[in-house]
């Protein structure tokens, strides 16, 4: 009789050549809070767990069955409805790591060995009412590389939203610490102290730099946070984690580049089967997708493979760090993203600002304005079922300190000056109506202009003017900022201080406003 091969049976010989076991186990509802998955707990049923490339649902009694090689992360996404475990730190536990034989030697250390694959990975949930209107809390690049900048961490970032009410979780997109990997720790300390669920992100300067291959680079950051790439949902959202640096550079193996691996848009879109399509997909990664200097910083085939499975979504967003400034771009049919609708990434301003630069507050904190003139702060992200807005806060202002207003105190009366009032306007984009009027007079529109903030110009100019070394450390020099607008000073007024309003309105529809004045004079 001839021996038949079945699925199966292949399947099972070509995981054997792999070196690959299978990893089973049960997603369950834990009732009593002990993480262990008792005789009565029932499984959870259409949960997804993957191994990080494929993405399985649980059957009627909550069972997987998921392919697992020797250096592997199986981990549950968390479904809408349910919360996972937290460790002391909030760091939640919505993973296993299988590494029998540990991480290869680097100069910083990695996972530990961690032994024989158990007989059953389970997955403890517990029930968690979600609202469908949530706000969830955003930080960019805490990037500290000593433990100063740590301090500066939390006292100009930390203490503000410490103990933060009505807020279900925060998120850091990546650049956690600044290259010294023993960092991490301190670091997760001071994030702890928000008092809130806390998902990160791998960022460039979270790497093992001497990793010979891109999988291998995030062995440190796996055994402080768990998979570098993974999804969640919370109500009608669906988050998707990834690291989207490339190293060593495939080009050359040197440095970095933006992109992915295969097997990490083989998740993406594996993870995607199972998700309704009327659910906002929000993608947060470090490097942006568009480098705004026109430089190859991300890889085109990647970015179109990614634009090409998020076209069947009619709602999307994704949320970027690294680039120490603020941005909001889009994607259309020029891009390669074929819908309606553009594909909206909100390049998200720092919480070190421009990397702990500028001159000290009355803290003994650095300003560190960003280069584009936006100062640092952090986001929140506001979920109404599957739309979204948009905050920032500059970090030590109140909440409705959105822009920054340049004006020359001093203007000769009846004289024509190429002098103008300059209006940075945070998390503008270029076609945000900005207005402007003089004492109360008729509103006039600004003109958007993509040149430097001179606000921030005398910042950094102000070090080089000095005459003795000034405390804290120069700012770096400014770029063309994609928020600031323009408007002309009347001079053919009454001598005196005149009033400058200004109201801008945001791409959501939401007006802010602020004032400054000036004072015209006769010439002498």
């Amino acid at each position: 009789m001839k021996k038949i091969i079945t699925g199966i049976g292949l399947l099972l010989f070509s995981l054997n050549i792999l070196g690959q076991d299978i990893a089973k186990g049960y997603v369950f509802e834990d009732i009593n809070l002990n993480g262990k998955k008792d005789r009565k707990e029932q499984g959870i049923p259409q949960v997804s767990v993957s191994n990080g490339t494929q993405v399985v649902q649980t059957d009627k009694k909550g069972k997987y069955e998921l392919p697992i090689t020797n250096d592997n992360i199986i981990f549950v996404i968390k479904p809408e409805g349910y919360a996972t475990k937290l460790n002391e730190n909030n760091l939640p536990q919505f993973y296993y790591i299988h590494k029998p034989e540990g991480s290869p030697k680097s100069k910083f250390s990695g996972v530990q060995p961690t032994g024989k694959l158990p007989r059953s990975v389970n997955f403890a949930l517990t029930l968690s009412e979600e609202k469908e209107a949530l706000t969830a809390l955003v930080f960019g690049d805490p990037q500290p590389y000593n433990v100063q900048e740590i301090e500066y961490f939390t006292k100009g970032i930390i203490s503000e939203v410490d103990g933060i009410k009505n807020i279900p979780f925060g998120l850091s997109l990546g650049d956690l610490v600044g290259n010294n990997l023993e960092l991490f720790e301190p670091y997760i300390k001071a994030v702890q102290k928000v008092g809130i669920p806390w998902y990160n992100v791998m960022g460039n300067h979270d790497m093992n730099f001497d990793a010979p291959q891109d999988h291998l680079s995030d062995e440190t950051y796996e055994a402080h946070f768990g998979p570098a790439n993974y999804s969640f949902n919370y109500g009608k959202v669906h988050f998707i984690i990834m690291d989207d640096i490339l190293y060593p550079d495939p080009r050359d193996e040197k440095g970095y580049w933006g992109g992915f691996r295969k097997d990490q848009l083989d998740f993406i879109e594996n993870d995607l089967k199972y998700v309704n399509k009327d659910k906002l997909i929000v993608l947060a990664w470090h490097i942006p997708l568009l480098e705004p200097t026109g430089e190859d910083t991300f890889k085109n085939e990647d970015k179109q493979r990614l634009f090409t499975m998020l076209s069947e979504f009619p709602h999307t967003l994704s949320l970027s760090a690294h680039t120490h400034i603020q941005r909001q771009d889009f994607f259309g049919e020029q891009d390669g993203f074929i819908r309606d609708v553009q594909h909206h990434e909100y390049n998200v301003g720092t919480t070190s600002g421009d990397w702990y630069s500028g001159k000290l507050d009355e803290q003994g904190i650095p300003i560190s304005v960003m280069r584009d003139g936006t100062p640092k702060g952090y986001a929140f992200i506001h979920f109404d079922g599957n739309k979204y807005q948009t905050d920032y806060k500059v970090a030590g202002k109140e909440k409705d300190f959105q822009m920054k207003i340049f004006a020359p105190k001093v203007v000769a009366t009846g004289r024509n000056t190429q002098a103008g009032i300059f209006v940075n306007f945070f998390m503008g984009k270029e076609d945000d109506e900005v207005l402007y009027r003089i004492d109360g007079g008729d509103w006039k529109s600004m003109e958007y202009t993509a040149t430097k903030d001179p606000s921030y110009e005398i910042l950094v100019y102000e070090w080089d003017l000095a005459e003795q070394l000034m405390p804290g450390r120069r700012s770096s020099n400014p770029i063309n900022s994609t928020h600031l607008w323009r408007g002309n000073i009347p001079t053919k007024l009454k001598p005196g201080k005149h009033t400058i309003e200004i109201k801008a309105t945001d791409m959501f529809g939401k007006t802010y406003t602020a004032t400054t004045s000036y004072q015209l004079e006769n010439p002498r």
